[in-house]
């Protein structure tokens, strides 16, 4: 049988036939619907009468062909709002892209199968967890490593002004020389001492040993103890020089062990043995010269630490102790101190925070101390200070009041908000110098 009468016997039990206007479509048995091949009428398959082109898919046959297809899921714009996202709703656990339309004129759209999920929410997640494990996991820190304290209480990591050249305190402050004293075997500290500023033209060019020998000249001197943080060059802590120097008072500032440029490690005990050691310095060059302890804020606790035990455990009473911005104690203010308010609330604050500190040897038990000193104690508080509350200082001076047999030995002076002074500046205040004199009956 020829091509010819192929075409023409619709009975041919080896194809099917279908005949257009422009070609001829062979249907052969066996093979998949899908893979039918449209051979054109004037490809060589005999001549093209007759046969017609098969048009474009319509578009209900392509409806029901992806709808015969479990993977895919259509509806409207080719997204079922019943079974998965559309173009608008797209999800990390499934992604719509365009469809392949062979008509422009058709939207549509396929939902494939899950793919990765957006980049960016591993990140979101850590981002809004590391602040709460922070909060859950410190307090624990600390009570398992108590030494973590040290970090947080003493700051002397934070060793500003930077890049400040110790040895050369006159770029600061006038009249004013460095030296170094060894408080303890391998420990060394810094000290600043100026002199008065009736003899700052008298100090011109002088070395260490003329400072040395100003120091019998029957001005008061001032031991001065600084609070956390910092270093002796601070700019508070400089101007207390300039302010109590400009009162004739000489005025003695070192950096703790561990501070400014000082050898050492920060400790309560290290803290004692360094102004013991400042102190028998000072008194064996001072002759009759009345000697104070003048402590701020951390500083508070460890002069009168320094005084309880130069009374205690060798019966000297230091002339004076003056107490700038204090605390009772060290737990205390570590439970009122703004930076422990964002963690207070934490179940176990007290045992996991506040008992760690004795774990860790710290306590500057003022409120304990003072029920023991018979020197005259002036306190100093501002009531605008936003570091140490000033019912702290207000609950000292109590403490102390009730303690004191001559009751006119202790003193507190506040100073009103409007003044502004906050916790570091009541150096600032020009009338400080007078308050102090009074209180201590000089002229």
């Amino acid at each position: 049988m020829g091509l010819e009468s192929l075409r023409s016997d619709s009975g041919s039990p080896g194809c099917d036939k279908a005949q257009g206007g422009g070609g001829t479509k062979l249907i052969i048995p066996g093979v998949n619907k899908a893979s039918r091949e449209f051979i054109p009428g004037n490809a060589g398959f005999g001549n093209s009468r007759g046969a017609r082109k098969e048009l474009p898919r319509s578009a209900e046959s392509r409806r029901k062909r992806a709808q015969s297809l479990p993977q895919l899921r259509t509806g409207e714009h080719g997204c079922s709002k019943g079974d998965g996202p559309t173009v608008g709703e797209q999800t990390a656990d499934a992604v719509c892209h365009p469809g392949d339309n062979d008509s422009p004129a058709e939207d549509k759209t396929t939902c494939l199968p899950p793919r990765a999920r957006r980049w960016w929410l591993p990140w979101l997640r850590a981002l809004l967890l590391a602040p709460l494990l922070t909060y859950v996991s410190i307090p624990f820190l600390i009570r398992l490593f108590p030494s973590l304290l040290n970090k947080f209480v003493y700051l002397n990591f934070l060793s500003f002004p930077f890049f400040v050249d110790f040895r050369r305190p006159e770029l600061l402050v006038n009249n004013t020389i460095n030296l170094y004293l060894t408080t303890e075997p391998g420990v060394t500290v810094g000290i600043w001492h100026t002199v008065p500023s009736s003899r700052g033209a008298e100090a011109q060019g002088k070395d260490q040993r003329w400072y040395e020998e100003a120091l019998a000249d029957a001005h008061p001197v001032i031991i001065y103890l600084h609070g956390n943080g910092g270093t002796r060059a601070a700019r508070h802590r400089v101007q207390f020089l300039k302010t109590m120097g400009a009162a004739d008072f000489h005025i003695l500032a070192l950096d703790y062990r561990g501070y400014g440029d000082s050898t050492g490690y920060p400790s309560e005990n290290g803290f004692n043995t360094d102004v013991l050691a400042l102190y028998d310095w000072v008194k064996a060059r001072s002759g009759n010269s009345s000697i104070l302890f003048w402590g701020h804020s951390l500083g508070t606790g460890i002069a009168t630490n320094a005084a309880r035990k130069l009374q205690e455990e060798r019966g000297v009473q230091v002339d004076a102790v003056v107490l700038e911005s204090p605390y009772t104690n060290i737990r205390d203010a570590a439970a009122n101190i703004p930076i422990t308010k964002f963690i207070r609330r934490f179940p176990g604050f007290e045992y996991l925070i506040l008992d760690s500190m004795a774990r860790a040897g710290m306590f500057f038990p003022s409120d304990e101390n003072v029920k023991v000193l018979s020197c005259p104690l002036l306190i100093l508080h501002a009531d605008d200070d936003g570091v140490v509350p000033p019912k702290l200082g207000h609950k000292l001076y109590e403490t102390a009041l009730q303690a004191y047999k001559d009751k006119s030995k202790v003193k507190l002076i506040t100073f009103p908000p409007k003044l502004g002074l906050g916790h570091d500046y009541i150096s600032f205040n020009p009338e400080l110098p007078a308050l102090v004199k009074d209180f201590l009956n000089m002229k």
